[in-house]
């Protein structure tokens, strides 16, 4: 006999299927009051790793906001960019709305190869660091041709123990979530 629980159904197996299910759970969350704690958790790592040259991204309305860290941690910031089919890095500056309804520097673009540290967002991401986004491949392309350390932050709600793999996919190097930082390879 098979009980319902409130709240409960056999998990998703498709993305199309999983990016609807994540994004219903991101809309229950304390945004901000995660954001604030993923901040904190993070402060002290980035300080141990030393890192000078970081990738952060400019959130959409349901990612957390990191943008705090750049008051927080002395570094130099860059934000990406959607350029054709890629992300280009640019430095962090004056922003206007691109494709998509997000914000994009309006600085010109700078060689990859000096970023340290690039944040990634995700709707959700698994215990091995890969990650679950909106169908682009935007962040896919460009995490394959990067050689700075890469470091995925989601909430733990979204922290899941797998997700569906294309050969395609490229996982994060560390994973961050409001309670605490690790390496997945």
């Amino acid at each position: 006999m098979s009980v319902k629980r409130r709240g409960w159904y056999p998990p998703p197996v498709d993305k199309p299927t999983l990016r609807r299910h994540c994004l219903r759970i991101w809309r229950t969350l304390e945004r901000e009051a995660l954001a604030q704690q993923l901040v904190e958790v993070l402060l002290p790592w980035l300080a141990a790793g030393g890192f000078q040259e970081i990738l952060l991204y400019h959130p959409l309305p349901h990612e957390l906001d990191l943008l705090a860290l750049r008051e927080r941690y002395p570094a130099r910031y860059y934000l990406p960019k959607v350029a054709g089919e890629e992300l280009s890095v640019h430095p962090f500056g004056p922003l206007a709305p691109g494709p998509y309804g997000l914000l994009e520097p309006t600085t010109p673009p700078v060689d990859p190869g000096v970023l340290e540290l690039v944040v990634v967002p995700g709707l959700a991401f698994d215990r091995e660091g890969y990650r679950l986004g909106h169908g682009k491949g935007y962040y896919d392309r460009f995490l394959a041709g990067v050689r700075a350390t890469t470091l995925g932050v989601v909430p733990e709600a979204l922290l899941l123990a797998a997700l569906p793999r294309d050969p395609w996919d490229v996982p994060v190097a560390h994973l961050a979530t409001e309670r605490g930082v690790w390496g997945v390879r």
